[in-house]
């Protein structure tokens, strides 16, 4: 049976989690690129993977040694700053128009990065550790889809907001540098425990 309290407890705690995080950022960098509607279609139905998994999963992600998940996510995060930064053949300062993108090769493209890039994320472990503390995984479930869903499109409606005010060059450098500083906190972490 569905608990709105539940899921309204899971929505809090993972929207809370996942706003500092790195989705938020990617659906900026891609908000500012293409269609909002293409990128968050992609980014939605990652998420919905990841929160599958997470529940089918239960606890057993927790189970994962930290060393090894920290390590993995800073050098994910090495390879986003240097793709970001040493991206060659494409005008930084022009802003595709939807036309130029076609629906799966935007969707795509948000879907895989979302995929690979919160794999064993944070909140994915948070929302196994939910399904597994309310034994109720459809609550959990929406709960947590919700919350990914929200700073989701949070991410993508402010990259079009900000474009209209900062050149597309300085968001790709603040965002590169922003990934350096996450890979080296990761992999920080990974050799410090």
């Amino acid at each position: 049976m569905f608990s709105f309290t539940v899921a309204a407890v899971v929505f809090g705690v993972v929207f809370l989690a996942e706003l500092p995080d790195k989705t938020a950022l990617a659906g900026l960098m891609l908000g500012t690129r293409y269609r909002a509607s293409y990128v968050f279609a992609g980014v939605a139905a990652a998420f919905l993977v990841h929160v599958a998994l997470a529940i089918a999963a239960g606890s057993v992600l927790t189970l994962l040694p930290h060393r090894v998940v920290q390590g993995v996510v800073g050098v994910l995060f090495l390879a986003g700053a240097a793709v970001l930064l040493f991206r060659k053949g494409e005008d930084e300062e022009e802003v595709k128009k939807p036309a130029d993108q076609s629906f799966w090769k935007v969707s795509g493209a948000g879907f895989m990065m979302i995929l690979v890039a919160e794999f064993g994320d944070l909140t994915q472990i948070m929302t196994a550790n939910l399904a597994a503390r309310y034994d109720d995984p459809l609550s959990v479930g929406v709960g947590a889809v919700l919350a990914l869903w929200a700073v989701a499109g949070l991410g993508i409606l402010g990259g079009r907001t900000l474009m209209k005010y900062v050149p597309l060059t300085l968001i790709t450098k603040i965002a590169a540098a922003v990934m350096l500083l996450l890979a080296g906190f990761s992999l920080y972490e990974a050799i410090a425990d």
